[in-house]
């Protein structure tokens, strides 16, 4: 592994992702923050799995026993994938009603026509 720069590389998309959510007005531009979010975590989960020159779990006919790469954080992250295609979805559907009731993606304005 290439020491800290995976951990660097999450911490930085993490923080993407929460500056899109925290500061963005635009509906679709918080739906990117929320898949960034999702992301990080994601490699997160893969990154604290890796073991450095581990073989694959699955690989049987290795012959001795070596060190392999964990496969929890694997099954874990394409169980969250999953998730996260479905939160997407529900959440892009949901932007698109909003649009079509209130013909702006802005949240500030979706908060003043309340009512």
């Amino acid at each position: 592994m290439t020491g800290n720069a995976p951990f660097l590389v999450v911490g930085i998309i993490f923080f993407l992702g929460l500056y899109a959510i925290l500061f963005e007005r635009n509906l679709i531009k918080i739906a990117i923050g929320i898949s960034l979010l999702e992301a990080s975590a994601n490699l997160l989960l893969i990154v604290l799995g890796y073991r450095s020159g581990g073989s694959i779990p699955i690989f049987t006919l290795a012959g001795e026993v070596r060190t392999m790469v964990l496969p929890t954080p694997q099954a874990l992250t394409l169980t969250a994938i999953v998730i996260g295609l479905a939160t997407s979805a529900l959440l892009l559907s949901l932007i698109m009603l909003l649009y079509r009731h209130y013909g702006t993606l802005d949240v500030r304005e979706i908060r003043r026509l309340r009512g």
